[in-house]
């Protein structure tokens, strides 16, 4: 009883004179002196990598095949490449970009069950509706103020509205349809995380538009405004996955589709 009297006092008092101890000016490294970790180009081989992984044994049996292939670890910029994704590698659009950390894209995903987005949306962009066929979504705003929604299964006839400023986060569950929306004149921007390495997107717009036209004609009411003559030029004009934005944000903030940089 003595002896683990002495022993928790002692734990204790090493624990104390850590906490206590002042840190040494001389071991703080400025932040400004560290240099940022060079760019790191997107896995080119990806899919066929993730492939070949998919039949490994077990996960130490796949995490040997990628990054110990000769039995000896990767290091250096071969390491590197296949263990960090680069969210940089985006292509701007008319109202942003976005990019996705996904098995296809990041084999060492494959098996784990997550993947993440990053997406930068310009003033008044637009997310356009979306869905996810095998993920639900998190979504936390890092930068400026995002306006969502999702539209649930048939049953739950409501959407769901969110504002969301920064540092501030929701959820889409699994199929929901769902948009992101940028309502001011200053960027945004967004991290997502994701519950499959292969959640899929399926922008509803557009996959819409490459049905039929007698089918899609028939699920819009036969409108008069919207016909089988020209459903070809309604196609034409669908924008991408970051559309340019909401006609009244466009107007407030001087912008309009063809001048957006304006």
């Amino acid at each position: 009883m003595l002896f683990k009297s002495f022993v928790v006092t002692a734990v204790l008092a090493t624990f104390t004179s850590v906490r206590g101890a002042p840190a040494a000016s001389s071991s703080l490294i400025p932040s400004s002196s560290i240099p940022q970790p060079p760019p790191v180009p997107t896995v080119t081989n990806a899919p066929q990598i993730a492939s070949e992984l998919k039949t490994a044994a077990s996960v130490v049996d796949r995490f040997d095949q990628l990054l110990k292939p000769n039995g000896v670890l990767l290091t250096g910029d071969e390491l590197r490449e296949l263990t960090v994704f680069d969210f940089n590698n985006q292509v701007p659009g008319p109202g942003g970009s976005i990019l996705l950390a996904t098995v296809d894209d990041f084999p060492i995903l494959e098996g784990l069950g997550i993947s993440a987005g990053v997406s930068f949306i310009k003033a008044c962009g637009l997310n356009i509706p979306h869905s996810h066929p095998r993920a639900s979504e998190l979504l936390t705003v890092v930068e400026g103020i995002l306006y969502t929604g999702f539209v649930q299964e048939n049953g739950f006839n409501t959407e769901i509205e969110t504002q969301l400023g920064t540092f501030q986060g929701t959820v889409f569950p699994m199929g929901s349809i769902h948009y992101q929306y940028n309502p001011t004149c200053s960027p945004a921007a967004f991290v997502a995380a994701l519950g499959n390495d292969d959640p899929g997107r399926s922008d509803i717009a557009t996959n819409f538009w490459m049905l039929p036209d007698d089918v899609i004609n028939a699920a819009l009411g036969f409108p008069t405004t919207i016909g089988g003559d020209n459903l070809d030029e309604w196609r034409s004009h669908l924008p991408p996955e970051l559309a340019l934005g909401v006609e009244s944000c466009l107007a407030m903030c001087g912008l309009n589709a063809t001048s957006p940089e304006q």
